[in-house]
C-alpha cells in the first residue's frame, strides 16, 4: 500500500485517519486507566461499571422511531443472537480483560489478546468456509514467532500464570464474538448501533450483576469514578460514535491498519504511565506480532471486500 493510497490529499480522508489514530489513542489509554482503577476497584465490577455506564450513554441514540420499529421487530433468534453476542462479548471478553490486567502488565495481555484476528481465522475455516490464504498462514506463523520471543523465558509468578490462563479466556471469547457479530450483522437487518446497544446493555448487567455478587461494591474515592466515567463516556460512548464515522470514509484494510497500532501503543503507554519497561528482545517480538496480525487481517479484509 503506498503512501499516497493511504494519505491522499483528500481533507476528508486525512480528518478520518487522524480520527481513526485518536480513537485508537483512547483505546490504548483505556488499559492505563484500567490499570490505575484496578488498585482501588475489584475488576469484574470495575467492568461492569464501565459497560453499563456506557450502555446508558448510548441509549438515547436508539431511542428513535426507525430504531425503536427494529427494536419492536425482533423475532426470538434475533433476541437469541444479540443474547449470546452480548454474553460473549461484554460479559466474557470484557470480564476476562479486566481480571487479566488485574494479574498481568499490560503488554503481556494486549499481545495475547492481539490473537484474536488470528483465532478467527481458524474459526473461519470451522464455522464460516474460509480458506486462508498463504499470506494469512505466513502472519499466523510471524505472529506465533514474535510472542514467543517477547514471552521466552517463561518463567511467571503463579499470579500471572492465572492471569495467562484468563487472558487465553478473553482471547477465545473475543473470537467467538468476532464470528458471531459477524453473523448478526452480516443480515443487514439490524443497524451496527441497535446490535452494539441492545448487546451491550445485556452483557454489561449481567457483567456488573457477577461483579457485584462475587467482588461487591467498594467506596470509590472520586478519582475512581473519574476514571469510570472517562472509559465509559469518552473511551467507549464517544470513541465508539467516532470510530463508526470514520468507517464511511476509510476501507476496511486501512482501519485495520491503523487499529493494529495498538499494540504498538500501549506497550509505550504502559512503560510511560505504568514503568513497564521493554528490552530489546521483546521489543523485536513485539513488533513481529504486530506485523503478523496486520498480515492476516489485511488480507481477510480485502477478500471480503472484494
Amino acid at each position: 500500500m503506498s503512501s499516497t493510497h493511504f494519505f491522499p490529499h483528500s481533507s476528508s480522508r486525512l480528518r478520518a485517519v487522524f480520527q481513526a489514530l485518536l480513537v485508537t489513542f483512547l483505546w490504548s489509554l483505556s488499559w492505563v486507566l484500567i490499570k490505575a482503577g484496578l488498585e482501588e476497584i475489584p475488576a469484574l465490577t470495575f467492568a461492569g461499571l464501565r459497560y453499563v455506564l456506557a450502555f446508558l450513554c448510548l441509549l438515547p441514540l436508539v431511542v428513535r422511531s426507525r430504531h425503536l420499529k427494529a427494536i419492536r421487530g425482533l423475532t426470538g433468534a434475533d433476541w437469541l443472537r444479540l443474547t449470546s453476542l452480548g454474553l460473549v462479548w461484554y460479559t466474557l471478553t470484557q470480564g476476562a480483560q479486566f481480571l487479566a490486567l488485574d494479574r498481568l502488565p499490560a503488554t503481556t495481555t494486549s499481545l495475547i489478546l492481539s490473537f484474536s484476528p488470528v483465532v478467527v481465522a481458524l474459526l473461519g475455516i470451522a464455522f464460516l468456509a474460509e480458506q486462508p490464504r498463504r499470506a494469512q498462514w505466513v502472519g499466523m506463523a510471524v505472529y506465533l514467532v514474535g510472542a514467543a520471543i517477547f514471552l521466552y523465558p517463561v518463567n511467571l509468578p503463579a499470579q500471572q500464570v492465572v492471569g495467562l490462563g484468563i487472558a487465553v479466556l478473553g482471547l477465545l471469547a473475543n473470537a467467538g464474538a468476532a464470528v458471531l457479530g459477524r453473523a448478526v450483522n452480516r443480515s443487514g437487518v439490524l443497524s451496527p448501533l441497535v446490535v452494539t446497544v441492545v448487546s451491550m446493555g445485556i452483557g454489561s448487567l449481567v457483567l456488573l450483576a457477577t461483579g457485584l455478587a462475587t467482588q461487591g461494591m467498594p467506596v470509590l474515592s472520586p478519582s475512581s469514578w473519574a476514571i469510570v466515567g472517562w472509559l465509559a463516556v469518552v473511551n467507549t460512548a464517544f470513541a465508539f460514535t467516532l470510530w463508526n464515522l470514520t468507517l464511511r470514509t476509510l476501507s476496511a484494510t486501512e482501519s485495520s491498519v491503523i487499529n493494529n497500532t495498538m499494540l504498538i501503543q500501549i506497550a509505550v503507554l504502559a512503560w510511560v504511565f505504568l514503568d513497564e519497561s521493554l528490552s530489546p528482545t521483546e521489543v523485536t517480538g513485539l513488533v513481529l506480532a504486530a506485523f503478523g496480525v496486520l498480515l492476516v487481517q489485511v488480507r481477510r479484509l480485502r477478500r471480503w471486500s472484494s
